[in-house]
Parts: C-alpha cells; structure tokens; sequence
C-alpha cells in the first residue's frame, strides 16, 4: 500500500538525509521525496512517498519522530490530501504537427516552455494520474527528455475540519 508522509523538520543541514537514512537502514524503497522551505523559513518540509507493509511504515515514522529537528510527521492517504507533482517533458515534433501537440498540452492544462527547430518542451503540474495521461496521449511522439518532481502534498483542510467536527 502506498503511504505518503508529511514531515515538518527545522531547517538545517543533513536533516534530510537522515531523515532518508532511516528508509535505507530499514531497507525501505523510497518512491518519491522532495522537500521545501514552507511559510516559515525555519521549517522544511519533506514529502515522502513509499510502499510497503504498515507495521514497518510505522515504525520508521516512530524513529522519524525521534529525530532531534523532526517537528511533526503526518501520513496521507491520497484522499485526504492535495497532491501535485511537476512534469517537464521534451519531444521531437515536427514542425506540421505542432498543433497536435499544442492541442493536448491545452487539454491537460499544461504550458508550452519552449519550441526549438525539432522540439516542444512542455511543463505540466498535476496528481501521478494526470501526468501519466499526459504522457500517454503524447506518446506517438519520440520522448526527448522528461523530468518529474517528486509529490508535494498537504492535508485538504476541509478533511481536517471534518474529522474534528467542524463543517462549513
């Protein structure tokens, strides 16, 4: 099963590599990680995506949670969570079918970056499924270069407020 973790950690350095340390030494895979300053420069946060077993998961966010600069760690699921990911993708397109390629990106929402002689570069911002289609309907075309981000993600407010029996 797929887990998401939010961890809030202050903002030094070497405090994401130990925080990934504790997936290596566990011999943990970690899907996707990215981290971040948040509102306040004093905290980071970093975004953890991995699968497996619960029992181990929840055991590396006991360890997590001992770490000296870890503020809060939180696991999401996919509903209860915004999620985005960033995709830069490079394609070979000739110059008549252009407008093939243009017509998708307006499609998924996404954004041309840059057209060279052979090329179009497109910057595409979305949940995994997104960017996965957006892949997909692009792929009578030669991929050049691609390039994602790993999943950022924050609770849906309004999730919390529901659990805490607040309704709007």
């Amino acid at each position: 099963m797929h887990k998401i973790l939010s961890i809030l950690v202050r903002n030094h350095p070497g405090v994401l590599s130990h925080v990934a340390g504790l997936f290596t030494r566990r011999g943990y895979n970690i899907e996707s990680i990215s981290a971040g300053e948040t509102a306040d420069p004093k905290i980071t946060r970093i975004t953890i995506v991995t699968y497996g077993d619960a029992k181990v998961i929840e055991q590396v966010i006991k360890q997590i949670r001992k770490l000296i600069d870890v503020v809060k760690v939180q696991e999401l699921t996919y509903e209860d969570a915004v999620t985005r990911e960033l995709l830069l993708l490079t394609i070979f397109v000739s110059m008549n079918r252009r407008p093939e390629v243009i017509t998708v990106a307006n499609t998924f929402g996404a954004t041309v970056a840059d057209i060279a002689d052979e090329t179009m570069t497109l910057e595409f911002a979305g949940n995994n499924l997104k960017i996965n289609n957006i892949v997909k309907a692009l792929g009578n075309f030669k991929i050049k270069e691609l390039a994602r981000t790993g999943l950022v993600a924050i609770p849906l407010e309004s999730k919390l407020e529901q659990n805490n029996g607040y309704h709007h």
